[in-house]
């Protein structure tokens, strides 16, 4: 913990100074600070708190207003790892959109793609073109991806609180997620797989297998971190009334995702408007009454295994699926369904040797519209949409304008690290110093997704 604070003096001085307050501060925000404490009349103490939060290092900013080791304010400064990805998604094109917010929360990737590719063919009018299978496989990744993501966020709390052994297991069995992502996709994080019309390939033979095999071995993982951390007296005693919520603050606020479903409310965007047919699976809405950072821990492990419920029906309906020959998982209409055939070899995520011999050998037209797909993109009619899903963190929004052209006129997400981290203020007021630990590990921010 860092601290640099306005110093204060009270009493003797030269003629005439008796009582009077001196403050002395330089850099940054620190003459306001000394402003503000001059004008109150009183002496405070103002910290910079951090980094604690693996996703805090250097670009998030704790100003705590403490008397000895309570907090009486606590305020949250951004921007520091502003990427410039909203803005720079209007100068490239739909697809190469994909790349930029996949980047945003890179703990959970694939919901950034699902939610601006919904998005993209809601404003194409092709919703309901995108093949079942392309919308299974979606499904699968986003399921294992919300696991993935829940993972880093009760093991990186458990090591910000010392106990590193929750770190060290939570990221094993991740490990078992980023192998299956690496199979599909190529890529363990930032894929790019999920595009407008579909997915860029299929699933690789073997593949359901691989994830009906890692399933046990992840859910062993949720039990034994439940062991050492659920009925663990220290654990209980760092958790249970810290960082305490309400529903009413949390609707306030407008936080969402375990953060809402924690303080008791049921709200979940799979249930209450379903996409990519959501309402066809079996799976519970997870609740908690505590509105604390043990209730939110409970929420995020209930959520894990109603997860591996869904990804168990997917592969069920994907495994059909194969029985009865090759299904396509993108839109037929070859004006959208970019890239072409794309292939996992051993050197990772490319175009098909059979479609370049292809383009390049036998057909001078399919060149040239691989070309001009590639390099000028389709184009969006005019209009614009607003598109959400049930993000591991809370709602994403996805708000896209077009203006009849190849590349977003506008791109704006609402992530929900952002909303959720206006939270901590309230949070944290009246706690302690190391209970501020506590509350910002189950918020769960990612900054990258705040500051995008």
């Amino acid at each position: 913990m860092s601290s640099t604070t306005p110093s204060a003096t009270r009493g003797a001085g030269p003629a005439g100074t008796e009582g009077v307050h001196e403050f002395t501060a330089t850099g940054g925000d620190w003459d306001q600070i000394s402003a503000e404490a001059e004008r109150l009349g009183d002496e405070r103490i103002v910290v910079n708190m951090g980094p604690q939060h693996p996703s805090t290092h250097g670009v998030l900013r704790v100003v705590l207003e403490i008397e000895g080791e309570t907090v009486t304010e606590a305020r949250a400064g951004i921007g520091f790892l502003h990427t410039g990805i909203e803005k720079n998604m209007e100068f490239r094109t739909w697809t190469q959109g994909v790349t930029f917010c996949t980047r945003m929360d890179y703990v959970a990737p694939l919901f950034q793609e699902a939610g601006y590719c919904l998005a993209v063919e809601k404003l194409l009018d092709i919703t309901d073109d995108v093949p079942e299978r392309a919308t299974l496989i979606r499904v699968l990744m986003m399921e294992l991806n919300r696991v993935a993501s829940h993972m880093v966020a009760i093991g990186s709390g458990g090591n910000e609180l010392g106990a590193t052994t929750m770190m060290t297991i939570a990221f094993r069995d991740r490990e078992e997620i980023m192998r299956i992502f690496e199979a599909v996709t190529g890529l363990r994080m930032n894929h790019a797989y999920i595009r407008p019309g579909g997915v860029a390939q299929d699933l690789a033979p073997g593949t359901t297998q691989m994830v009906r095999d890692a399933i046990p071995k992840i859910r062993n993982g949720i039990a034994e971190l439940e062991k050492i951390t659920l009925a663990n007296p220290i654990f209980i005693g760092r958790q249970q009334g810290v960082g305490y919520l309400p529903l009413a603050g949390a609707i306030a606020l407008g936080a969402a995702g375990p953060i809402l479903r924690a303080a008791g409310l049921p709200f979940d965007l799979r249930r209450t408007q379903p996409y990519c047919g959501y309402e066809t699976y079996d799976f519970e809405i997870v609740t908690e009454t505590g509105a604390d950072a043990y209730a939110r821990m409970v929420v995020r492990f209930r959520e894990m295994r109603e997860s591996l419920k869904i990804v168990q029906q997917v592969l069920d309906r994907l495994e059909a699926q194969d029985r009865q020959g090759k299904h396509p998982v993108m839109v037929a209409d070859k004006k959208i369904a970019w890239p072409a055939q794309l292939a996992v070899g051993t050197d990772g995520q490319g175009n098909s040797l059979e479609h370049i011999k292809e383009i390049m050998g036998t057909s001078m037209e399919a060149l040239i519209h691989h070309f001009k797909l590639v390099t000028e993109g389709f184009r969006v009619p005019a209009g614009q949409v607003y598109q959400q899903i049930e993000h591991p963190k809370g709602i994403l929004g996805v708000h896209l304008v077009s203006d009849g052209g190849t590349r977003p006129y506008r791109a704006h997400f609402r992530d929900p690290s952002f909303n959720n981290l206006q939270t901590l203020g309230i949070m944290c007021e009246g706690g302690t110093i190391a209970d501020v630990v506590v509350a910002l590990a189950s918020i769960d921010p990612v900054l990258g997704g705040v500051d995008r």
